[in-house]
């Protein structure tokens, strides 16, 4: 016999995909809106990364993406790669020029860890030090929120804004002071808008965040997501995020990037680095 929490949750699934089909998006798009939500998106493994990318151009949202170089799945005959190496700069400037807000997640996805005398204990999930813990000076934590900025120009042309999102969402006083020294402004998400797509997916079933969503979301949330998580054996996205996008659609929200957010709108242009020649932007 099935559950009320799981008939609940199976509604929701209908009716937002029934939705997908019967509004134009053109006709959502020009409805007036007056209770914004800001989906965010943090890099992953990049495999379901163009479908996302299709879902947010049939519904006409944008986002507001942060950029770690993690590691990727392998691609057809394509080896593991990286988020910003070669193979995906072009997808990011097409990204860019789709006029979505990009802000940096530190270069090796470092979590912090602890406030340390000399700086801060991290634990890199990416990058050649992956997962030791080691103290990492105020310097070097400017380094790693800058690289992404440096990158991110160099295969868009365009700068980056002066916001990141540390990873784990795991921050001390100390560490939000030395990125603001250094230029960063940090973004959390909002409790309501952690969309639960790193989540077991055998005890939090897809159907089942997406009917919690639609219930909890409020105007003005931030909403958390990524590019692919690997330990989730039941993918997130897409199979939710166009369901979400659409059932918030029906509810009278719009979505709109960090860039018009009443805080985060402020934050200018990343800093860049000085000893670092201007990049080309990648053809």
């Amino acid at each position: 016999m099935r559950r009320a929490t799981d008939i609940h949750a199976s509604a929701w699934v209908a009716l937002a995909l029934a939705l997908v089909f019967s509004l134009p998006a053109q006709a959502l798009a020009a409805a007036r809106c007056d209770k914004p939500v800001y989906l965010t998106i943090d890099t992953g493994h990049m495999g379901v990364a163009p479908l996302v990318a299709e879902v947010l151009a049939r519904q006409q949202v944008k986002a507001t993406f942060f950029l770690a170089n993690e590691r990727t799945q392998p691609v057809g005959a394509r080896p593991e790669g990286s988020t910003l190496d070669e193979h995906w700069a072009g997808w990011w400037k097409q990204l860019a020029a789709q006029g979505h807000d990009f802000g940096s997640h530190t270069w090796d996805h470092v979590v912090w860890q602890a406030d340390r005398p000399q700086g801060l204990r991290v634990k890199p999930t990416a990058g050649a030090r992956i997962g030791e813990r080691f103290d990492l000076p105020d310097a070097g934590y400017c380094e790693q929120l800058q690289r992404p900025a440096t990158r991110f120009e160099q295969m868009t042309g365009q700068r980056m804004r002066a916001i990141f999102r540390a990873p784990g969402g795991r921050t001390s006083p100390r560490l939000l002071a030395v990125a603001q020294r250094c230029g960063w402004q940090h973004v959390p998400w909002t409790p309501n808008g952690f969309l639960g797509d790193e989540l077991d997916s055998s005890r939090y079933p897809n159907a089942a965040l997406l009917a919690q969503a639609l219930q909890r979301v409020r105007s003005g949330e931030i909403l958390l997501m990524h590019l692919g998580i690997w330990s989730r054996q039941d993918p997130w996205a897409p199979a939710v995020l166009e369901p979400l996008i659409v059932g918030l659609k029906a509810r009278g929200f719009c979505f709109e990037t960090l860039g018009q957010h009443p805080t985060f709108g402020a934050a200018g242009l990343a800093p860049r680095d000085a000893r670092a020649p201007v990049p080309t932007p990648a053809r």
